[in-house]
C-alpha cells in the first residue's frame, strides 16, 4: 500500500526538528449536503530546520519517530524556507 502524502500550512516552528503542519480538507456532510471544511494538525519531521511558519509543505507517512511523530516534510512547495 503506497504512503499518504498530504499538502499543508506550517503553523508552528518553534520545536527543534519538528512543524505542526495544519491539512485542510473539504467534503460534502452526508445528510445535510453542506460543504464543510475539516483542519487536521500532524506533527512532522523537518531534520534542518528548514520549514517557517506560512509555508506551504508536502508531508508523508513514515515509522514512529517520537510519541506523537509519524510524517515527514518531504518538499517545501512554497514559502521563505525554499
Amino acid at each position: 500500500m503506497p504512503k499518504k502524502v498530504y499538502t499543508g500550512k506550517v503553523v508552528s516552528d518553534k520545536m527543534d526538528k519538528t512543524v505542526v503542519v495544519a491539512v485542510t480538507r473539504t467534503f460534502q456532510h452526508p445528510l445535510y449536503k453542506k460543504t464543510v471544511k475539516k483542519i487536521t494538525k500532524f506533527k512532522a519531521h523537518d531534520e534542518e530546520n528548514k520549514c517557517k511558519i506560512g509555508d506551504i509543505v508536502q508531508i508523508i507517512e513514515s515509522r514512529p519517530i517520537s510519541k506523537d511523530k509519524r510524517w515527514q516534510v518531504i518538499k517545501i512547495v512554497e514559502g521563505e524556507g525554499r
